[in-house]
């Protein structure tokens, strides 16, 4: 595939086929490739929780908060629900700034990779992050920076060119895809000189 059209595929998924689970070893792959994936003066400091087993997504799910713009919704209902969790963590209070940049790369590598596996991501910021870290025993001198929920993708998402630059809200048509209203090339790029 395209790098490009990699890319495109790769929408936020919110709806997971929960009673497939994840193939063996997939997230041990994912984070294989996270660690393989740039990050600031090669300093290496990110760490990562994993969440496979059911009692562990069950204690991670209620942590965190999905999709802010559906306002009547608070996330997937059980069976379509994620099978796996990616915690990206930090050393409390050091690189703060750092850490924050290389978990973004770190989790775009992981969301790109999972595309690859027809894997659905869902990259989250907004969690409880003690219930997160108490949940899968993260040290106190370690902080959870994002969390990635993933599980085989059972929602549509596509991208589609924004017609209003001041309505860039998702949302999901009568048939249930997700669509992610995104700028055009041309308002984006400010000189090519």
């Amino acid at each position: 595939m395209d790098f490009l059209e990699l890319v495109r595929a790769t929408r936020t998924c919110r709806i997971f086929r929960q009673d497939e689970g994840l193939p063996e070893g997939s997230l041990t792959w994912l984070v294989e490739c996270a660690r393989l994936a740039p990050c600031a003066g090669n300093a290496q400091a990110l760490r990562f929780a994993l969440a496979s087993s059911p009692a562990a997504c069950r204690a991670v799910f209620p942590a965190l908060k999905w999709a802010a713009l559906y306002k009547d919704w608070d996330g997937p209902a059980e069976g379509e629900r994620p099978t796996g969790y990616i915690v990206i963590v930090g050393e409390r209070g050091k690189r703060t700034n750092l850490n924050g940049i290389d978990a973004g790369i770190a989790a775009q590598t992981i969301q790109l990779a999972a595309q690859t596996r027809d894997i659905g991501s869902c990259i989250l910021l907004s969690f409880n992050h003690e219930t997160v870290a108490q949940a899968l025993d993260i040290p106190d001198t370690m902080e959870p920076l994002l969390v990635i929920a993933l599980g085989m993708q059972r929602e549509v998402r596509v991208a589609d060119t924004a017609t209003d630059p001041a309505n860039l809200g998702y949302w999901r048509d009568d048939k249930g895809v997700h669509h992610v209203p995104k700028l055009p090339l041309k308002t984006l790029i400010l000189s090519n000189k």
